[in-house]
């Protein structure tokens, strides 16, 4: 059995004895589902109107589930026909709603531990001496609606860790303390990047601190897909609604889109960018010697994301991709993959990540076009991989309804996996059925192009926000929004601190001086915490008379402070920034 196999067995199983626990705590409690999940299991509950459960019950619940643990119960397994599983479960009407969905003649498994008895798969650990009483932690309460429809009774969602060995429960809790104190939202904040109103959800109100280093990965992007042969283009926020139906996306994406009427005519808020990309490419009479034709747009789209999935600058209703559109022939789409992943493992270097994981997602059941064309799609896909050099993990059913995909997932400096980068081979889109795009061939005869859709970053919203907890806000020098901070010794100085100032500002570098009448430890405790500035700069009488600056590094740098030259230290900066270091 393999060993992610065999953790989520006994995630399972510990949902289960969660539920017992439960059950015992609070008589009376319906129960509903309970899966194992990425780091632990969940288990929805529908408790008595007298007592919900809180936060403060988890010790108790903890320490009745250590007991059943204690008991080393059998977990027993029964199949049994449908009417049996009715009448056993004829109190629980979510297990009820779930058997009647079930074809009359379904045999039907149960699990029993402890006298507990639950509709269930399975497998399960043989005991429950085999989930380690002390590798397992309830973390926190959410609500859930049945079965994830807003008309059905919301539920109380009881997440809870679980790992195999005590250690690997503590190395992730400590990894949880880490992560709060690096979460973007709370640095958000404190470094005045952002802030988001709660009138208005899923929408980012930029601070200049943070529209600084926004705008610095806005133009570091335009820059690298320049050099990669793109031309940048830019299409209307607002579409029709017959547009949208030639796409496929109001058959299949609607609930997610915002819908304006004008003049009688319905429009929609374009979520995605990809229509007005062929609407370009379809403006005038194309030939194969046009191909491939890169068009790279940094589309701002907007998504009707159910505000409870909300969250911080990581998912939001309105963000701007780094999108673009490779309009080619099927001969050249595994060169145009393999050109795309060079330039996103590049990228991805500069930002200083380095580990990439990369996910084959196949045809969904909801999806356009014949089985014929996706299998093409998915075979032009896999052939570009092996050119490329990339291994990659199948995902069944994951692709977009128009075709198959590659997602790229990086880790940052947690070990927590990031899917940023895609890239879609499309054969449906450009399609007589859809858009009709066409060109004209070397036979002198109109072709449909195929479309890849590809990102580097994602949302760069989102990107930003993994980058924020990456650094815990100590963002390398090319990116901070303030790369010197200069402080005079005494206000006498002032005059030099705005002198050094003047001079990094024409270097193009993002600097300040702080000549308020502050004094200079408060200024300095002030740029370290708020604004994690990669070097500030004292100055006083010494530097003055010798045109130097003080540099003192920023603290987790390990460097010591040292005098240099002004037009030294300009040097030092600048070949950080043009070199893309993460080192200070």
């Amino acid at each position: 059995m393999a060993e992610n196999e065999k953790l989520q067995i006994i995630r399972h199983s510990c949902a289960h004895v969660m539920a017992e626990a439960v059950k015992h705590i609070f008589p009376g409690t319906k129960i509903a589902i309970g899966p194992a999940i990425e780091n632990g299991f969940y288990y929805d509950f529908d408790f008595p109107t007298d007592h919900k459960i809180t936060e403060d019950d988890f010790a108790a619940v903890e320490k009745e589930m250590r007991k059943i643990i204690s008991s080393g119960a059998e977990f027993v397994r029964k199949e049994i026909s449908k009417d049996e599983a009715l009448k056993i479960f004829a109190d629980e009407p979510y297990k009820v709603e779930i058997i009647n969905d079930l074809p009359q003649d379904a045999t039907i498994s149960t699990y029993e531990q402890d006298g507990y008895i639950d509709l269930c798969r399975g497998p399960h650990v043989a005991t429950t001496k085999e989930i380690n009483a002390q590798a397992f932690k309830l973390q926190k309460i959410a609500g859930a609606y049945w079965r994830g429809d807003s008309d059905r009774p919301m539920l109380t969602r009881v997440y809870a860790l679980c790992f195999e060995k005590p250690n690997e429960l503590k190395e992730y809790l400590e990894m949880l303390a880490e992560a709060e104190k690096r979460d973007h939202r709370k640095l958000g904040v404190e470094m005045d990047l952002f802030h988001l109103e709660p009138e208005d959800p899923g929408q980012i109100f930029w601070h200049p601190n943070g529209w600084t280093i926004y705008t610095v990965i806005q133009d570091y992007m335009r820059k690298m897909v320049r050099r990669d042969g793109y031309q940048e283009v830019n299409t209307p926020a607002i579409m029709p609604r017959t547009l949208w139906e030639r796409s496929g996306h109001w058959g299949h994406y609607q609930r997610n889109m915002f819908i304006t009427e004008s003049e009688k005519r319905l429009f929609a808020i374009k979520p995605m960018n990809c229509p007005g990309a062929l609407e370009i490419f379809k403006s005038r009479l194309r030939t194969y010697k046009d191909l491939p034709m890169r068009l790279a747009e940094f589309g701002h789209d907007v998504r009707n994301e159910p505000s409870g999935t909300l969250h911080g600058i990581m998912r939001v209703r309105g963000f701007v991709q780094d999108d673009a559109h490779i309009i080619c022939t099927e001969e050249q789409v595994a060169a145009e993959v393999a050109k795309f992943c060079k330039l996103l493992k590049r990228v991805y270097h500069d930002f200083g990540f380095e580990d990439l994981v990369v996910k084959f997602s196949t045809m969904p059941e909801d999806h356009v076009g014949d089985l014929a064309t996706w299998q093409r799609a998915e075979k032009a896909l896999s052939d570009a991989c092996h050119e490329a050099g990339l291994d990659y993990e199948i995902q069944p059913g994951e692709g977009a309804f128009y075709g198959p995909k590659l997602e790229f997932k990086l880790y940052d400096c947690l070990g927590r996996e990031w899917q940023c980068g895609t890239i879609q081979a499309d054969f449906q889109l450009p399609s007589a059925e859809r858009l009709d795009a066409t060109y004209i061939g070397s036979d002198n005869q109109k072709h449909h192009p195929v479309m890849l859709h590809r990102a580097i970053l994602g949302s760069i919203e989102r990107f930003l926000g993994i980058l924020i907890e990456n650094f815990a806000g100590n963002f390398p020098t090319w990116l901070a929004f303030e790369q010197a901070a200069v402080v005079p010794v005494k206000n006498e100085f002032d005059d030099y601190a705005k002198e050094v100032n003047e001079a990094l500002l024409s270097a193009d570098i993002r600097s300040n001086a702080y000549t308020s009448d502050e004094n200079m430890r408060q200024k300095i405790k002030m740029i370290t915490k708020e604004h994690k500035t990669p070097y500030i700069l004292v100055v006083g009488e010494n530097e003055k008379n010798e045109k130097t600056v003080s540099v003192r590094f920023r603290q987790n740098s390990g460097l010591e402070q040292k005098t240099m030259k002004l037009e030294d230290f300009i040097a030092y900066v600048q070949e950080k920034v043009n070199s893309h270091s993460t080192e200070i």
